[in-house]
């Protein structure tokens, strides 16, 4: 036999002289070990250790299924270790998927239907080539992936959100609401943390910018990370959060947990969905009630998206400077609109002007973060909120980012600059013990370079 099976792993498709698939009958032949070894083994009991203490036995049933299948189905050495680990993969991780999640640089993993899978890496979306064998071994992966979590997938309850160990965050969504099949979401969990300084190195901002957002913070001013899915609103909110001292109280707010704050005062919490009879969610609001009653310096909800944005506001406005948090918006004057939309779900029948003048009071800066066209992500604005102008909140610009072209290489390039306004805030941050330099107001901050290859 010619060629390799270990090239099936990753879906490659190739045709023997009879005209079959070697990406068939790989998973052919994977499909028969994997059944013959639920017929053998206890997997209840092997299952419940770990794959360290487990995998000496399972490796040993499957060299002899192989050894017995050689006869007709001869593979190189390569070609066994690449189906015995795709087979423990099946019995012990998420099959097909594992492959992906061991990637460090895959941000988003986009399983479409069962035969369609994408990635997000280093900013790009790309198809691979990896497949299941059919709708029923996708449902089998999504069942242990949700069941894990205690929650449950079928008919009556499409839709779920979940975790994997590593902390990556899961949606699924299945028939009859996914018309080709079951479509899945992994939003990967980066274990190597983006510290300030690597931003500034992979040119998401400048030097003055990141100097002026650590002294804002040190000076407890309210800030909303803005910007669209993907941007890097979490991973910047991570590092403006590590700016905060280390004596102070930090009470965190998620729908998924997702910020790895390095303080050690640290209180996370997390909200919960309803159970299988539709009872029991505890929503963002209530949390966000609750963390007042919990003694904070400041509150930190990883992302507003609804009524508890009235909470958040009323949280800053009493005594929790220095809060932040993130929203979807696709600029800052676009973030105010939201925040009016969500307060209004309250149903509080609040009056506009009322709502505007508490965003005025509480927010102090928006920061816009943006995934350009070649998938790198920058700070394009930061505008600092200066009160109300009639029925409207008044808002100027400090920074910016202002794209020039693309480069041969497809990369964006573009000039981070200082508007020229000199803030209100600079007052309140040297006050803070942290002056800063005037002049880095009011001059242009120079012609970025592309911004490096990894995640942000």
């Amino acid at each position: 036999m010619s060629g390799s099976f270990a090239m099936v792993a990753a879906g490659t498709t190739m045709r023997t002289e009879h005209g079959e698939s070697k990406s068939a009958r790989f998973q052919q032949l994977k499909g028969r070990v994997h059944q013959e070894l639920l017929n053998r083994l206890n997997l209840d009991r092997l299952t419940k250790v770990s794959r360290l203490d487990a995998e000496p036995e399972i490796r040993s049933v499957i060299g002899g299924i192989l050894d017995r299948e050689s006869q007709t189905t001869p593979l190189s050495l390569f070609e066994r270790e690449t189906l015995t680990s795709d087979v423990l993969d099946e019995l012990f991780g998420l099959g097909p998927l594992e492959l992906l999640l061991k990637d460090p640089d895959i941000s988003d993993i986009l399983v479409n239907k069962a035969n369609q899978v994408f990635i997000e890496r280093n900013g790009r979306i790309e198809e691979t080539e990896i497949v299941f064998r059919d709708d029923k071994h996708l449902m089998q992966i999504i069942e242990r992936i949700v069941s894990a979590v205690g929650r449950r997938i079928d008919e009556s309850t499409p839709m779920v959100d979940a975790r994997l160990q590593d902390g990556s965050r899961v949606n699924v969504i299945i028939p009859p609401l996914a018309l080709d099949g079951p479509c899945m979401s992994i939003r990967r969990f980066r274990t190597d943390r983006l510290g300030a300084d690597d931003l500034v190195e992979r040119a998401s901002l400048t030097a003055p910018m990141l100097a002026f957002l650590k002294g804002a913070i040190g000076a407890r001013l309210n800030a909303i990370v803005s910007g669209g899915t993907g941007a890097g609103k979490t991973t910047l909110l991570n590092v403006l959060s590590s700016f905060v001292a280390s004596h102070e109280r930090v009470v965190t707010i998620e729908d998924a947990a997702e910020l790895t704050l390095r303080q050690r005062h640290v209180v996370r919490l997390e909200t919960r969905p309803p159970n299988i009879e539709g009872k029991g969610a505890i929503r963002q609001r209530q949390l966000v009630i609750n963390a007042l009653r919990m003694r904070p310096d400041r509150i930190i909800v990883g992302e507003v998206r609804g009524e508890e944005a009235l909470d958040m506001l009323q949280a800053m406005n009493t005594g929790h400077d220095g809060s932040l948090t993130t929203i979807h918006a696709n600029s800052a004057r676009d973030a105010l609109y939201r925040l009016d939309t969500m307060i209004a779900m309250a149903n509080l029948n609040i009056p506009d002007k009322a709502v505007r003048q508490q965003v005025a009071s509480a927010v102090n800066l928006i920061v816009q973060v943006t995934r350009l066209a070649d998938g790198t992500r920058r700070v394009t604005s930061i505008s600092e909120i200066t009160g109300m102008e009639q029925d409207v909140v008044a808002m100027q610009e400090i920074f910016s980012f202002q794209q020039t072209g693309i480069n041969k290489e497809g990369k964006v390039v573009g000039r981070f600059r200082a508007t020229g306004i000199r803030p209100k805030c600079a007052d309140k941050i040297a006050a803070a013990g942290m002056p800063l330099p005037m002049d880095m107001f009011s001059h242009s901050l120079g012609v970025n370079e592309p911004a490096g290859e990894r995640r942000f």
